[in-house]
């Protein structure tokens, strides 16, 4: 399925980068400095956006996905590294990243707190962390919806689930998060957290 999913993934996704998804990757990742991990870095379509990072270290899981960015990687205007590993256990030191990034990521990993518990390991105290996701619609109607469409969807796109509370995992993790903006209804949202230490997160109750 990955291998097949990957053949078509660009094309599925054309119309909503030209709309408006490119904008929405060159504010997510291009002001991002330092080393930066990107999770589940699909085909690349984030690559270009990059603009001011030392380097860029691309986890994916699907060898099939990688290889579709290859031709991104090369004409980026940062260093591009791709490493092969899924996202709930990460081959990275504690610490490694001034910055994390995922877009459309959290719906089709296995066991997304786990990630989220790696992406605060190796995320330095106080650095950035974003995500582009689809999430849960907050209106009943919309989101039975998403409830009933989500087992077929699952089978077509690589176990994406489209009714996957992201927002309220991102906000169980422990980072802080800063902002969020919607886009689409707020079928997705740009969440933009801080990864705070154990301490501070415990202690802040707002």
């Amino acid at each position: 399925m990955g291998e097949r999913f990957a053949t078509v993934y660009d094309a599925m996704m054309a119309p909503l980068e030209r709309s408006r998804f490119a904008k929405v990757r060159g504010s997510l990742v291009g002001d991002l400095e330092g080393h930066v991990l990107e999770v589940g870095s699909g085909t690349g379509l984030n690559f270009p956006h990059y603009r001011s990072a030392d380097e860029v270290t691309a986890l994916e899981p699907e060898r099939s996905m990688s290889e579709k960015s290859l031709t991104r990687i090369r004409s980026a205007r940062v260093p591009i590294r791709i490493v092969t590993a899924g996202a709930e256990e990460m081959p990275f030191q504690d610490q490694a990243f001034d910055a994390v990034i995922g877009t459309l990521v959290l719906c089709t990993i296995p066991e997304p707190e786990q990630a989220l518990r790696e992406v605060r390991r190796v995320c330095k105290p106080g650095g950035i962390v974003k995500f582009f996701e689809h999430v849960r619609m907050q209106y009943s109607i919309p989101a039975k919806l998403q409830d009933w469409l989500t087992p077929f969807w699952k089978r077509v796109c690589d176990g994406c689930h489209l009714n996957r509370d992201t927002l309220g995992l991102i906000q169980e993790s422990g980072l802080r998060i800063e902002k969020v903006s919607g886009f689409y209804g707020d079928l997705f949202q740009m969440i933009e957290a801080i990864n705070i230490p154990d301490d501070e997160s415990e202690c802040d109750t707002s």
